[in-house]
């Protein structure tokens, strides 16, 4: 169902809209766990490690089309509160030719570099030649995989975050149950696990197409419409370089990050990466509520409704921080136990232990993603893209930096003070910019905290 944001209260649009995106990313969670689980305890550890190789591969796959898809779903919500619906149309044509261009041209190349890539990362010889066969089915999936972000980026952008939610559920339950079936049951091996994979990926993406045509033929393109135009593909490239280039900093971060928590120990690495988990499932809301607000501003944006992109922006902040209090608190109290289901046996209690004391910090400190997160969803709703960018560069590198700095001095809390650090800078760099951008963009009384919401009509 579509959601007009220009009209009504702006917390109902952007808590509607935050949640099925909350499960989605949750679910791809799940989904992501699945594979692996079903892989490895079905083939054996040489599929896991297969899986787990050809992952970070795909990830960076992943990362150019997600990046295509949000930079196309800007203008698209922009069009969408204009009431430009040709120019809607005409977006989502444009978005669906180029990517399907780049996708299939991007599998072809994959497939033919599979072997010098598996050489460059180094891939032992015992598992060469099945992570080559899976990552060469995973790269032909690639253009499915693209079609179901294009178009789940249309439905999101018309205000219809439940849709997409319902095809992602159904795409990782066929997968599940293909998987148990072929492979649990009929004891096929990672060819199968490759292409179940990509046959949930290709439901999905013909799913969302045939429910685009009947319910929602606002988003189709007429026949005239299908062409790239120019002057759509510069923002909509320019907008996915960016927002790619930004999604690739973290996972680099990350790995600088790993390599001081590693020089701690055995024990630490373990703690560290039972958090990272935690990590995951607490940071994924705060990401859903950022881009409820993209969408909220980006719709109004084009309708040049001022004053309700500044409330939109209050009460979306509101959100964050009332999501960080109860996960907050709820971490907090329960750490102990949350972690206890990670490790067992010999050497557990230590590292519940060491892991309990810094997933305290980080309780505290998931306040500052949560701000961060809130800007982050502003500036993109405003298509300043190029923001993000600096905002994201800052936090890493600088929270990288700490770590090298405070993790050999301080151990495993020491890395939960870089996380705070690097926040906290890029927050002395977003909020006076907002500010900044209020007055440039005639946003009078723009204030983050905001007054009071009032209903808009």
């Amino acid at each position: 169902m579509m959601r007009d944001m220009t009209k009504g209260a702006p917390l109902g649009h952007l808590f509607l809209y935050a949640v099925p995106l909350l499960l989605g990313n949750w679910l791809q969670l799940a989904y992501n766990a699945v594979d692996s689980i079903i892989a490895g305890r079905f083939i054996g550890q040489d599929a896991l490690a297969a899986e787990g190789v050809a992952g970070p591969v795909m990830n960076l796959v992943i990362l150019a089309i997600s990046g295509l898809c949000i930079g196309a779903g800007v203008l698209m919500s922009e069009a969408f509160g204009a009431k430009r619906t040709d120019r809607l149309q005409e977006t989502l044509a444009t978005t669906l030719l180029f990517g399907a261009v780049l996708c299939c041209g991007a599998a072809a190349l994959g497939c033919v570099a599979t072997p010098w890539i598996l050489r460059a990362l180094a891939v032992p010889d015992a598992i060469f030649g099945i992570t080559a066969i899976y990552l060469r089915i995973t790269f032909l999936g690639a253009p499915f995989t693209f079609f179901y972000n294009a178009l789940a980026a249309g439905l999101k952008s018309v205000g219809d975050s439940k849709t997409p939610l319902k095809f992602l559920a159904f795409s990782a339950v066929l997968n599940a149950v293909l998987d148990l079936i072929l492979i649990g049951g009929l004891g096929f091996g990672i060819v199968c696990s490759a292409v179940t994979t990509v046959a949930a990926e290709a439901a999905s993406a013909v799913l969302a197409a045939v429910y685009m045509a009947r319910r929602v033929p606002e988003l189709c393109p007429g026949r005239g419409q299908w062409r790239i135009r120019r002057d759509l593909l510069g923002p909509i490239l320019r907008y996915g370089s960016v927002t790619a280039l930004q999604q690739a900093v973290q996972p680099i971060c990350k790995v600088l990050i790993q390599g001081q928590v590693n020089a701690l120990g055995v024990g630490a690495i373990a703690a560290f990466n039972a958090v990272t988990r935690v990590d995951d499932f607490a940071f994924t809301p705060q990401q859903s509520i950022a881009t409820a607000i993209t969408t909220y501003i980006a719709q109004n944006r084009g309708a040049q409704q001022n004053e309700r992109i500044r409330r939109g922006f209050a009460v979306g902040l509101r959100l964050e921080l009332g999501y960080w209090l109860l996960v907050g608190c709820v971490t907090l109290a329960f750490r102990g136990p949350i972690l206890s289901l990670f490790v067992a046996g010999e050497g557990a209690a230590d590292v519940v232990a060491l892991g309990s004391e810094y997933l305290g910090y980080m309780a505290v400190f998931y306040a500052l993603p949560a701000l961060t997160n809130g800007f982050q969803g502003f500036y993109r709703g405003m298509g300043k893209m190029t923001t993000t960018l600096i905002g994201t560069c800052m936090q890493a590198g600088l929270r990288a930096a700490a770590a090298a700095v405070l993790a050999p001095r301080v151990g495993l809390r020491g890395i939960a003070f870089a996380c705070a650090f690097g926040w906290c800078v890029m927050l002395a760099f977003e909020v006076p910019y907002y500010f900044w951008t209020c007055r440039k963009q005639n946003l009078k009384k723009a204030s983050p905290m905001g007054e009071a919401t009032r209903e808009a009509d």
